[in-house]
């Protein structure tokens, strides 16, 4: 079932702040979000190039089984694995760094999943893109994106009400400090995230 997005923010702008994660300022970051960037692409080309990479070559921890815990975009980037959450950071931080506005949505499924809201300046509208990776039954998929039709949503998940699943509208500017805090205090192990993640932004 299909939302209606609310922005956090009227100010595009503060979609595109760099911080302590979303550091697209940082030289990796910048390196490889102009790296990704199609030569003459449009907007909606170099959306499409970022979220296959870090849907794809980003690896999910827990599809990798991979005992590190990662927060900053950089260190998703430079580490290549992650969470839900720090995989939407990354991607942010990438489409940030080349102007693009994007922000943070979440998702109740057992506990919160995090995907991206992403503002197309060409139709002046958001949609939500999930670059958590499709394995363990998620299947995210770019939308198919035409200027006189609504975008074809495409997340990893179909969510179930009836178990309490729920879709939480807002596209906020900055990751949720309960995912920052859960992140920042986690303990590097195997299955780390195990009866620690949150359950709401």
């Amino acid at each position: 079932m299909k939302i209606t997005l609310k922005i956090e923010s009227d100010r595009l702008e503060d979609y595109l702040v760099a911080d302590a994660i979303v550091d697209h300022d940082h030289p990796l970051i910048r390196e490889t979000a102009d790296r990704l960037s199609p030569a003459g692409g449009t907007e909606v080309d170099v959306i499409r190039s970022m979220f296959h990479f870090v849907r794809d070559e980003i690896d999910h921890t827990v599809d990798a089984a991979d005992s590190r815990v990662t927060l900053m975009a950089s260190e998703v980037l430079r580490e290549g694995v992650g969470l839900c959450y720090a995989k939407a950071h990354l991607l942010a931080a990438l489409l940030r760094s080349q102007g693009i506005p994007a922000g943070f949505c979440y998702q109740r499924i057992g506990v919160l999943h995090g995907l991206n809201g992403v503002y197309l300046a060409s139709s002046g509208r958001w949609i939500r893109l999930d670059p958590r990776g499709n394995k363990n039954g998620a299947d995210a998929h770019f939308p198919l994106i035409q200027a006189s039709l609504p975008e074809d949503e495409r997340l990893a998940w179909t969510l179930d009400p009836a178990k309490g699943e729920i879709d939480f509208p807002t596209v906020y500017t900055a990751p949720s400090s309960a995912v920052v805090e859960t992140l920042s205090s986690a303990e590097p192990g195997p299955e780390w995230y195990e009866g620690i993640l949150p359950h709401a932004p």
